[in-house]
């Protein structure tokens, strides 16, 4: 003796088909199980009891099998005992197919389903079917107070056997209740989040209403959070006039006020595909322990925020003429890499696209790269275990391949490293750094003298000169702001400047005495400079 379920549903035949392809061993154990499992157990006379609906099979005379599914209100379907179910039949559309079907053969099969925890349990049982005037007390046992139709029978279910069906290829389902419980903590939340925002407008000071003394005047037309951190933002004309058109790789000097009330600039990459002159699209991650340009961006950038910005300019562009291209971002350095993607495949470019990212929920505009590029994308998220394999991955590319790189330093200098070791021209490592190198000489301050101002300025840890300058109330040109453009390059009067730019040459480091005073630093205590 084993299972009642199996010792009624492995037919002959069936332990036959099982033994012919291959599945016999695997439920032979059930044939000596010790439980028999014909008596529910606690376990699934609380599933039973929270049922609203389960589907039946009963066989007419003919042979032929007829499915009928049964709903009430939940627990209609009821346990009397571990042993016996039963549960009122009212008149319906009077075909009593089943009714009939179980004069004949008193054998009934039942799936019950649980849609959002994805269970069912089958049940086998013979059934006897009780006259509503026969039985008055079982009548009562099976009647729904709530419900006031008139019960014309009730089905009373011997158990003979059960089993626990897999959960595979169950879609998980909700009723109205199961949502309202599911979506009332977000409900809550929502409405917290709705309290502390008014409470926070309330209290902060009111935002600006325009930005910047560019010439391009834009619009914030559209706001969209991408994940937890980064929000993108729709610039459109102000003056709804086409875009000047730029090319992929391009980024925008975005003007933003600081808590301190300087008013500044930072670059962001135009993430819209460059084939678009209605709009630009930037994506901001909000880092906390920045320098205060993403927050501002955050707290301020609302819908109808005018920004005058400089023209689009782009230090990252793409080889001109077609050649194979081989993409690598990371994590927010997907927004240049997303323009060459949609610049490449309107151009009929091939290319290969792959995606760095803590996880897929933090990796900004991923579905909409799948959904465009498909298997071009191939995702690498920490996560999951997944990690890029840059020396393979430059060694898997064509002679002739360029890669295009963006994001963390560690990714780009990795990128750059591993080339070099596979013998890859470095004229075919393009990259672009989001952040600007730092290292332990943050943690050291220095004085900068502006000669030609005659200026004393403390550039304090942590704070490039640029920003120092900026701070004091001077306005030196500058772009990038993490030393790939070479804007900001101003001359070295005197001391010994510590580079940490990608754009000056070795004469204009040397024999022109330029830095970057985005991010190279003093060596010494002090700089003098020709500003």
């Amino acid at each position: 003796m084993g299972r009642a379920y199996s010792d009624i549903t492995f037919t002959p035949t069936v332990r036959e088909v099982q033994a012919e392809l291959g599945s016999r061993e695997q439920y032979a154990f059930l044939d000596t199980h010790p439980d028999r499992g014909d008596t529910l157990t606690p376990r699934e006379a609380a599933f039973v009891a929270e049922a609203d609906h389960f589907f039946q099979a009963t066989v007419g005379e003919t042979g032929w099998p007829y499915v009928q599914h049964r709903g009430g209100p939940r627990g209609f379907l009821k346990v009397l005992d571990p042993k016996t179910l039963a549960f009122a039949d009212f008149r319906g559309n009077v075909q009593y197919l089943s009714v009939g079907n179980l004069r004949k053969d008193d054998r009934i099969s039942l799936i019950v389903m649980d849609y959002l925890n994805r269970r069912r349990l089958k049940l086998l049982g013979r059934v006897t079917l009780v006259n509503a005037e026969d039985d008055p007390v079982l009548l009562a046992a099976v009647r729904d107070d709530a419900y006031g139709a008139a019960i014309e029978r009730a089905f009373v279910i011997r158990l003979e056997g059960w089993d626990w069906n897999c959960p595979q290829h169950i879609t998980t389902r909700l009723t109205e209740d199961e949502v309202d419980t599911v979506v009332a903590p977000m409900r809550a939340q929502l409405q917290r989040m709705r309290t502390q925002l008014a409470a926070a407008k309330a209290a902060a000071p009111q935002a600006p209403t325009d930005l910047g003394d560019g010439p391009l005047a834009l619009r914030v037309a559209g706001v969209r959070q991408l994940t937890d951190t980064v929000r993108a933002y729709e610039l459109v004309a102000a003056d709804g006039a086409p875009l000047p058109v730029v090319s992929a790789g391009a980024h925008l000097d975005v003007p933003m006020r600081l808590d301190d009330g300087t008013t500044t600039t930072r670059s962001y990459s135009i993430a819209s595909s460059p084939l678009r002159t209605d709009a630009y699209e930037i994506a901001v991650l909000r880092e906390p322990k920045g320098s205060g340009g993403s927050a501002a961006v955050h707290q301020d950038f609302a819908l109808g925020l005018r920004l005058y910005c400089a023209a689009p300019s782009n230090a990252f562009a793409l080889e001109a003429g077609p050649h194979e291209a081989v993409l690598v971002a990371g994590g927010i350095g997907i927004t240049p890499i997303k323009a060459m993607a949609h610049a490449l495949a309107a151009a009929g470019g091939e290319f290969q696209l792959h995606y760095a990212c803590r996880s897929r929920a933090q990796a900004p505009f991923l579905g909409q790269l799948v959904e465009r590029f498909g298997a071009r994308v191939r995702v690498f998220a920490a996560d999951e275990g997944q990690r890029l394999d840059v020396p393979a991955l430059l060694r898997s590319m064509s002679a002739a391949a360029h890669v295009y790189v963006c994001g963390p330093s560690g990714l780009i200098d990795a990128v750059r490293t591993g080339a070099d070791e596979a013998g890859v021209d470095a004229r075919r490592i393009h990259f672009e750094r989001f952040v600007a190198p730092r290292d332990e000489t943050d943690a050291q301050g220095f004085t900068v003298r502006l000669v030609r101002s005659e200026v004393d300025v403390a550039v304090p840890p942590g704070r490039s000169i640029l920003e120092a300058l900026e701070a004091k109330g001077f306005r030196p040109p500058a772009s990038c702001r993490i030393g790939t453009c070479g804007t900001c390059a101003m001359r070295v009067v005197a001391g010994e400047p510590l580079h940490r730019d990608a754009v000056l040459t070795p004469e204009q480091r040397q024999v022109q005495h330029l830095m970057c005073i985005c991010v190279s630093r003093a060596e010494g205590a002090g700089l003098r400079l020709d500003y």
